[in-house]
This record gives C-alpha cells, structure tokens and sequence, in this order.
C-alpha cells in the first residue's frame, strides 16, 4: 500500500518511478467482472451517523486496514503490525488508489477499496510481495483525521443559565471528564479516580489545546473539545494509551473556579426595608445556611437540622471567608456568599463533602445579631392622649398585653392567647430582666417595642419554644400599674396605724387575736383605704403570710407582746447591728 512499504528506500524510488512511468503510459487491468478498471472501486459498506469531517486533500489521517488480492490472499495488514498507518493523503507518500479511496471518508467509516493495477503497484509489483498487474483489495476503517491547519474545536453541550465567572488564564480549576480518541477508544476518565482533576489554566500544567478549550467556561458548563495532536501529544503520544498523532475529544464539566487573587463575593438575595442596624465584628449571629459547591452540589444545610447556625462574627469562630461575608449583613437579609477555596478549606478540604481546593456558596438567610454589650432597644410606638403624671418603677405590680416573637416574625408567645393580662412586679425577678427593664417608664396606656438581646432574655440555652441565644421582640401595652410595698413588706399603712393597735384587732377582747379576726382586721383596714397588701398575690395568702409572721411562738394566736409592726422590727435590727 506503501510506497515506503517493507522494501528499502532506494527500492521504493525505483517503484515509485516505475509506478508513475506505467500511470503516465496509462496502464489498466481487467476487474473482476472482465472489464478494466478506470478508477477506484469505493464501496462504504458502514457509514457513521454523525460526520462532523471529512478527509481532504493534505490531511493527516490514521486508519487501519487489511490488503487482499482478489481471490482473497492476504498480502498485508496494519492490524498483523498492532500498528496503525499515520499519514498525510493526498501528497504522493500512498499509492494512488488509497489516496482516492481515502478521500471524503469519516471517522469510523470503513470502505472496501478496488485499486487497478495502475492505481496500485502497476506492471512492476513489488518483489516477494505484490506480483505485476495486480489488482489490490483494501478493507479501511478510518480512526482519526486533522490538519496543520486545524484550531481547537469547542462544542458547548450544556450551559447553565447562571454563569457568576468565566474561566481565565491563571484561574484555578476543578473539572471531571471523559477522554477519548477521535473514534471513541477511551483512554482515561477522571470519574473513574473519584475526584475532580485540579490544575491551573494557561500555566503550562495541562496540554495546550485543553489550555485553551477550558477558557471562557462557567461552572456546571458541559463542553465538548476536540484538540488535534500538535496542540496535544504529539508525534510520541502518551504511554499506551495516547498513540502518535492522535487527535483527542474530551467531554468536560467544570465544577468550578476561582483565582488565588479572589475575594470573597457577596450578592444581595433579599434586604428587608428599614435595616437600622449592620452586622459587625463581634457580634453574635444566628443564621440559617445552604451550603454548596460551584456545581449545585449540596455539602451542608442548617435547615436540615432545624436550628440555626450560632456564633460570634469576626472572631475566627468559622472560615475566614464566611467571617467575611457576615460582616454588614441586616437582621432578615437574604445574600448569598461565594468563598474561594483560600479563605475556606483550602487544597485539603475537610470531611468527605468537600473537596480540596473547592469554592463554596452559602445562601444565608440573617435571623438576628447581638453584641454582649448591648441593651434593650426600646422604641415608644403610642402614648396616651392624657398627660401622665406616674410611670411604672421598680417594686411597681403591673399589668400589661404583650406579644412575643423572633425578629424573623416567628411568633412564639402573646396574653392575648390566655384572654387576660400578665401580671408581674417590677423588680421581683419573675420576667426575664430585658422585659422588666422595658415596662419601667411605661404610662399606663402606652405602647412599647422592645428588642431585647438574649443576654438579657433566655440567655444560650434558650427555654421552652426560644431557641438559644434569640433575640426577642415584644409588642406591650400597660394596662394598669399599682404602687409596690417595699423589699419585704406585706402590708403598709397610708398613715399612722392606730395607737392601739392590738385593743383594735382583738375584736372579742380576751387578750388573743386569732386568724379570723387577724384576717377580719386587715381586711376592714384595706377596704377602708388606710392600708394595701402587696399588689399581685392573693389576699388571702398575704394575710396568712402576715399573720404566721406575727404568731411568733406558733401557737395560732397573737398576742399583745408578739404584735410588732415591721417599721419597729426592722429598728430594732439596727439597734442590735449598732
């Protein structure tokens, strides 16, 4: 087929010389059928569906073959030498008839060839070989074409409708893909290793012609990249499985990229209107998160747990680039954060989700921020028409409605849902300090907005239906509010008791005051105005109280020696201290 074939170069000359002197006298042999042979006989018994190319003249073309004589004598084969032909056509180094046949084929076509004599080896032959005048009979399948004149070919095969970044010289890239050669042999697959294949782009880590056929991608983009061998391997190859001059197709996904000179990216997903208020170092967060690869690849999720995510911002408690990308974020803001692999985890990654030197994006939703110094934010939403003359002060029982909710809007708590007002005295330690600090000042009648931080509320473990470390925020409205009694005080006199206090309680006059008539006292001296129990409990437990205070030796009466107001006692403790 050659006429380089297996006799010397100085042969070959001769036959070559020979061959074309007998082509120019315009020499034929009879075909099979008993006519001769002008031309090439072409018959494409399997033609490829797809045929992106053609074979022209001055393309270099591999293929295999087996030759024949007519009546079917094998006189030589590529696939006897496990070698395929590597070879330009069209430039005189084949003999005429497999340069005509080869014309117009398509990669993966195979043709049966006819060559006349004077097409093929003429009236000379090729001694031990190919005897004079024979007519020759080749079976091709054609396995790659390229030309010098070739670029990289890319298809895209899939591009997504978000693209953050496109792929540039000195970018970092992580990419899976499928290698074959141009008649589908596959020679290597990274999904096979388990792993990306992680390299820089236009650095001369990776073969020219992928150099090239990665720019410009988007992460999750699907391409196809047909490179020709002087942009690949070459005229050696690669090992065993690359052969010389062999064309490569690679289908490339990119996961992502990212350059080492990249910031963290911050997009606004959502803000809410009215942010008073930014994120800063410091500050302790609670967030929800989805956490994801450049591909749409799921890694993490807060809500999957459902609590949010809790820390300080700023305070090397998380990655550096999410530290980053909390800072200057709202209560309620929606944004979205893209961290280079260096401000994440690095070339190492972490766990079996993430990948070394993986970007990451977290779609981060702010339910609250605090800082361990701030105090209850208070913001007066309405107050009576009428002046107010006393507000609401420590030791103060005091009514009031109240809602109660995270700042993302849940709600968790509100009088409203037990049809009658919370009571509480100011002061008593019986509502977490932030409220209690907020109803102080209040009128009765005004309206308050109270953010209160968790430091001052349910502290890190939260309670029942408040998760840890919440911000609250409470709608309130005082309905009344009532003087307090002094720190342990039960009952206080409006003015001075009477002077005969004890002849006054012991109603039947035999020198004992028992409970009923204690009770019966006190009850007079209150509807009477000359006297109030402490506001918020029950009377009748006040009364008992007071009357177990004075029935000193416990006997279930009072009497006269026993009786002392709380005024004479607590004198008597300074005397004794002095």
């Amino acid at each position: 087929m050659f006429r380089a074939g297996r006799p010397s170069h100085t042969v070959l000359r001769s036959l070559l010389l020979l061959l074309l002197q007998a082509v120019g006298r315009g020499l034929g042999r009879a075909s099979p059928a008993g006519s001769p042979l002008e031309d090439v006989v072409i018959e494409r018994y399997h033609i490829p569906r797809a045929c992106p190319r053609e074979v022209q003249m001055g393309d270099f073309v591999r293929y295999h073959y087996n030759g024949t004589f007519e009546d079917g004598k094998k006189f030589d084969s590529s696939y006897d030498r496990h070698t395929l032909v590597a070879i330009v056509v069209g430039v005189g180094r084949l003999i005429t008839g497999m340069d005509r046949g080869l014309m117009g084929m398509c990669v993966n076509e195979r043709r049966r060839l006819i060559v006349p004599p004077h097409l093929g080896y003429g009236s000379i032959g090729v001694a031990g070989l190919i005897p004079p005048d024979a007519t020759l009979y080749f079976d091709v399948v054609l396995l790659d074409v390229w030309n010098k004149a070739d670029t990289v070919q890319v298809s895209t095969l899939l591009r997504p409708p978000h693209c953050p970044r496109m792929v540039q010289d000195s970018d970092f890239v992580r990419y899976h893909y499928n290698g074959t050669l141009l008649d589908g042999t596959a020679f290597d697959t990274s999904y096979s290793r388990g792993g990306t294949y992680d390299t820089y782009v236009g650095s001369g880590w990776l073969i020219k012609g992928m150099d090239q056929g990665l720019l410009g991608m988007c992460p999750g983009e699907r391409r196809k990249i047909v490179i020709p061998p002087f942009l690949a391997y070459g005229e050696k190859g690669y090992g065993t499985v690359i052969p010389p001059q062999a064309s490569l197709v690679f289908q490339v996904l990119l996961i992502d990229v990212h350059n080492p000179k990249d910031a963290v990216q911050l997009e606004t997903l959502e803000l809410p209107p009215g942010c008073v208020r930014r994120a800063v170092a410091g500050d302790f967060m609670r967030y929800h998160y989805n956490g994801s690869l450049m591909d749409g690849t799921l890694f993490d999720s807060s809500y999957s747990r459902n609590r949010t995510y809790n820390t300080y911002v700023g305070q090397g408690y998380v990655i550096p680039g999410m530290d980053q990308g909390l800072q200057g974020s709202c209560m309620g803001e929606r944004r979205r954060i893209t961290i280079p692999p260096h401000l994440a985890y690095g070339e190492n990654g972490t766990g079996d989700k993430i990948p070394g030197s993986a970007v990451l994006i977290f779609d981060v939703h702010i339910i609250d921020f605090h800082n361990p110094a701030d105090p209850v934010e208070i913001k007066t939403l309405s107050r009576p028409p009428e002046t107010c003359n006393e507000t609401a002060k420590l030791g103060d029982f005091v009514r009031y409605h109240y809602n109660c909710s995270l700042l993302d809007g849940t709600k968790l708590f509100s009088s409203h849902d037990y049809g009658a007002p919370q009571e509480a005295t100011l002061g008593a330690h019986k509502v977490i300090e932030g409220l209690d600090t907020g109803l102080q000042g209040m009128c009765v009648g005004e309206r308050r907005q109270l953010v209160v931080p968790p430091h001052l509320a349910h502290g890190e473990s939260g309670a029942r239906g408040v998760p840890g470390s919440a911000v609250l925020l409470f709608e309130v409205e005082l309905m009344s509010r009532e003087d307090g009694l002094p720190t342990g005080y039960l009952f206080v006199w409006h003015e001075d008791p009477p002077a005969n206090l004890f002849e006054d309680m012991d109603l039947n006059k035999d020198g004992e005051v028992p409970p009923e008539e204690f009770s019966t006292f006190i009850k007079a001296q209150v509807s009477e105005g000359k006297g109030r129990l402490l506001p918020g409990q029950d009377p009748e437990k006040t009364i008992g109280d007071m009357f177990q205070n004075q029935d000193r030796n416990q006997d279930g009466n009072i009497t006269a020696e026993e009786l002392k107001l709380k005024s004479d006692e607590d004198q008597e403790r300074v005397h004794e201290e002095l």
